[in-house]
């Protein structure tokens, strides 16, 4: 009777030893899943802000508007990332037009705090687009 009561604690101690050692592979696995997510997350941010720099390089350029080349690229970047990318640049769109209206109004914002030095369309676009 001893013996079979000291083979199901053995038993019991290596079942629980392996079900500690899943959920630590599991945490592990969500760990790696949320950087990656972080670090994709941070190439899109940079993909679009370059992608915006660049529209603005063709404007001071004076070059076609909704060239055969930027559009590609952006329809490269829809397939690659998704409605995602739409929302963003829409998303930075409205950040811009609500920042316009308050320097308009006279109302200083965050973005006025960080620029120290002459405005520029490249610099504002790498403030509001932080990574």
């Amino acid at each position: 009777m001893f013996e079979l009561l000291l083979i199901l604690i053995i038993i019991g101690l290596l079942i629980r030893r392996r079900d500690i050692r899943k959920k630590s592979k599991s945490i592990d696995a969500e760990l790696r899943e949320m950087i990656d997510d972080v670090r994709e997350s941070e190439i899109t941010a940079t993909e679009i802000r370059q992608f915006l720099l660049d529209i603005i390089n063709d404007n001071k350029q004076e070059l076609e508007k909704f060239s055969d080349v930027r559009l590609r690229q952006a329809s490269e970047m829809m397939e690659r990332i998704g409605p995602g990318a739409f929302y963003w640049m829409t998303d930075i769109a409205a950040t811009l037009a609500a920042g316009y209206a308050a320097r308009i109004n006279g109302i200083r914002t965050n973005v006025d705090e960080e620029i120290s030095e002459p405005a520029t369309p490249e610099l504002i676009v790498r403030t509001v687009v932080q990574i």
